[in-house]
C-alpha cells in the first residue's frame, strides 16, 4: 500500500530573498492514506472502464460534515497567518481562560469567525512567532541512526539558546544592560539570557492527526513545516518544498498506525513586470553610485613606478613552526634591505607573531601561527650593467619559546632570501641555535631559562658590519633544531616590463638580472651540497681499513689506464 515515490529527505533548505517576506504563500495538502484511497488512486491510473468509481464516493456523517473533509485538506497559508486549531477554538471561546492581551485578541477573532460561519480549516493550523510554542524535537533530534546516541555538550547548550526577536523594546534592552556581570548565574538565568544577536522570526505549520470526530487533542499534533526568517532575508524551510518530488509521510503510533501524506508548495505570486523593471533600475543606480565612489577612492590613473626602478610587493605569512624542544613558541622576524633598496616611511620591516601552543602531528609538535605581514620596497638603478642588482632582500627570523614562569629560550635562528620571481611560494627553512660544551649550559637553559643568543640577527648569514673578503666562524658551535614554514605572494612592477619603445634586450634587463641572481643562488646551493658530500666521502674513506684503501687505489689506477677513460680525459681537456 506504500507509495514508492515517498520523499524521505526531511532536511532543511535555506533560501535568500530580497522581496518582503509578507509576500510568501505556501500551499499545504494533507491526506490520510486508506485502502479506499489507495484503490481510488489505482483505479484513476488504470482508467474509468475497469472500475466504477462511484462506489468510492465519500459519505456524509450525522453531524453534517463529510468524512473526506477530515481525511483530505488543502490550505494556502501566508507568512505569520494565524489559523486556529480545534484545541485553540475550544480554549479561547471561554473568556475566563484568557490571561494575556494576546489571548483576548484570539478570543475576539474566534468570535468573529463563528459569526461569519466558522473556520475554513479542519486539521491544518499554524503557530506564529507570537505564540507560546517551541518544537523540542528541533533541539534534541538525532544526528545518526544509532540507538545509543547521546547528545553532546554543544547540543545540550544550543537547546537552551533562543533568538532575539525583531520587536524587542528599548526597555528590555535597558534591563539587560543594567547588570553587565552576574557572578552566580542560575540555569534559568542562562537559559533566558543566552541570546543570539541575529533577529529571527519563526512560524510552524501544524496538523491535527487525531481520529475522525475527535479533533482537538494535543497529543495528536504534528509539525508539518518550520519556517524561519532572519533580518538578512534568509529563509529556512524544514522540510523543503516538495515541488516535483514525492510527498512526505507521517506514520502515527498506536494500534491502527494510520499513515498520512502531505505536500508543501511555494505558490507566492511572482512580481509584475513593471515592478521587476523598477527594481532593476533602482539596483542599477545603486551599483553605479557605488562604482563611482570606489573610482573616486582609487583614482583614474594607475600608479606607475619611477623610470629605472623596480617595485617589489610581498604579502607573506608565517604559517607554522615544528620540531622544537619547548612549547609556546613565537617568531620574531625582520627584513634587511641591501644597498639601492628603499621602503616607504610608514613601512615596518619587522614583526612578532602571537604565542602559539604546539599540536602533535605525527612525530613532531607543530605550532600554527598563520600570521600575515606585508612588505613594500623599491630598487633604484641607473644602468643595466650586471652589477646593478648585487643583492636581494633577506628575511631574518628567530624562534623563541616562553613558559609559564615567563622564561624565554632561543629555539633557533634562520634566514631566507625573498623569492625573486612573482607568484606564490611556500618555503620551509631549517633553523639552528648556538650551543656551548658541557652540561652546565643545558641545566641553566632548563631551570632558569635563557641561552646563548646572537646580538645581531644578520650574523645568521653574513653580518652587515662585515667588510672583509673571508668570514671565519671557526670555533662557533651550533645545533640543528626545527623548521619554520613561510608562504609568500610576490608581485613585481617596473616600467621596463611595459615600455614597448625600448629594444627587447633592454626591456629584459631587469628580468635577466633577477634570473642571474636566482641562478647564482642555485649555483651556491649546489656547491655547498657538493662540498658536504665530499667531506662525508673523505670521512668515510678515513674510517676504512688501510688494505681496503690500497685495493681501491689500485682499482682506480687500472681503470684510468683503459682507452675509454683516456678518451674521456681527452674530452675533458678540450
Amino acid at each position: 500500500m506504500a507509495d514508492p515515490s515517498w520523499n524521505t529527505d526531511t532536511g532543511e533548505a535555506v533560501y535568500r530573498s530580497r522581496d518582503p517576506v509578507r509576500n510568501l504563500r505556501l500551499r499545504v495538502h494533507l491526506q490520510r492514506i486508506t485502502s479506499s484511497t489507495f484503490l481510488y488512486q489505482s483505479a484513476t491510473q488504470l482508467g474509468d472502464d475497469l472500475i466504477n468509481l462511484a462506489t468510492f464516493n465519500p459519505h456524509t456523517s450525522a453531524s453534517g460534515h463529510r468524512r473526506d473533509e477530515e481525511e483530505e485538506e488543502e490550505v494556502v497559508i501566508g507568512w505569520q497567518e494565524k489559523l486556529f486549531s480545534q484545541f485553540e477554538v475550544d480554549l479561547y471561546q471561554n473568556e475566563s481562560a484568557c490571561q494575556t492581551p494576546l489571548d483576548h485578541q484570539y478570543h475576539q477573532e474566534i468570535l468573529e469567525l463563528e459569526a461569519s460561519g466558522g473556520r475554513k480549516n479542519r486539521r491544518i493550523f499554524t503557530y506564529t512567532d507570537s505564540d507560546r510554542y517551541t518544537n523540542l524535537e528541533e533541539h534534541f533530534q538525532k544526528m545518526t541512526t544509532s540507538e545509543n546516541e547521546v547528545p553532546s555538550f554543544l547540543v545540550e547548550r544550543m537547546a537552551n539558546v533562543r533568538r532575539r526577536r525583531q520587536d524587542r523594546t528599548s526597555r528590555e534592552g535597558s534591563l539587560l544592560k543594567s547588570r553587565i556581570i552576574t557572578w552566580r548565574p542560575t540555569e534559568e538565568f542562562i537559559r533566558n539570557n543566552h541570546v543570539i544577536n541575529t533577529p529571527l522570526q519563526t512560524m510552524y505549520i501544524m496538523a491535527d492527526l487525531g481520529p475522525y470526530g475527535k479533533l482537538g487533542q494535543k497529543n495528536y499534533e504534528q509539525v508539518l513545516c518550520t519556517l524561519k526568517v532572519d533580518s538578512n532575508g534568509v529563509i529556512t524551510v524544514k522540510p523543503d518544498f516538495t515541488d516535483n518530488k514525492g510527498p512526505y509521510r507521517i506514520e502515527m503510533e498506536g494500534e491502527k498506525q494510520e499513515v498520512w501524506k502531505y505536500t508543501i508548495d511555494n505558490v507566492s505570486s511572482p512580481a509584475q513586470r513593471e515592478e521587476e523593471e523598477r527594481e532593476q533600475r533602482v539596483f542599477k543606480d545603486l551599483y553605479d553610485r557605488h562604482k563611482e565612489y570606489l573610482s573616486s577612492l582609487v583614482g583614474s590613473d594607475f600608479e606607475m613606478t619611477i623610470p629605472g626602478s623596480l617595485r617589489f610587493f610581498v604579502n607573506g605569512e608565517v604559517v607554522s613552526a615544528q620540531g622544537y624542544e619547548y612549547d609556546s613558541l613565537y617568531v620574531h622576524f625582520q627584513l634587511e634591505l641591501p644597498d639601492n633598496w628603499l621602503s616607504p616611511p610608514h613601512q615596518q620591516l619587522s614583526g612578532i607573531t602571537q604565542t602559539c601552543v604546539t599540536k602533535s602531528l605525527g612525530m613532531d609538535n607543530v605550532a600554527y601561527f598563520s600570521y600575515p605581514f606585508t612588505f613594500e620596497m623599491s630598487f633604484f638603478h641607473e644602468d643595466a650593467s650586471p652589477d646593478s642588482l648585487p643583492q636581494w632582500p633577506v628575511l631574518y627570523f628567530e624562534v623563541i619559546s616562553l613558559d609559564f614562569w615567563q622564561r624565554y629560550r632561543i629555539e633557533g635562528y634562520g634566514s631566507i632570501v625573498l623569492p625573486s620571481t612573482p607568484g606564490t611560494h611556500t618555503l620551509t627553512i631549517s633553523t639552528w641555535r648556538p650551543v656551548e660544551l658541557g652540561t652546565v649550559s643545558e641545566l641553566r637553559r632548563f631551570f632558569i631559562g635563557g641561552s646563548l643568543e646572537l646580538e645581531d640577527l644578520s650574523y645568521v648569514r653574513i653580518p652587515g658590519t662585515f667588510q672583509g673578503r673571508r668570514l671565519s666562524r671557526f670555533g662557533f658551535r651550533t645545533k640543528t633544531t626545527g623548521s619554520v614554514t613561510f608562504r609568500f605572494h610576490c608581485l613585481l612592477q617596473s616600467r621596463a616590463f611595459l615600455d614597448s619603445s625600448l629594444p627587447w634586450r633592454k626591456r629584459q634587463s631587469v628580468m635577466d638580472l633577477m634570473g642571474r641572481f636566482s641562478q647564482q643562488s642555485s649555483i651556491i646551493n649546489v656547491m655547498e651540497a657538493f662540498q658536504r658530500a665530499r667531506r662525508r666521502m673523505q670521512e668515510a674513506r678515513e674510517s676504512l681499513p688501510q688494505d681496503l684503501v690500497s685495493a681501491a687505489s689500485t682499482t682506480n689506477l687500472l681503470a684510468s689506464s683503459s682507452p675509454r677513460h683516456r678518451a674521456f680525459q681527452g674530452q675533458g681537456s678540450l
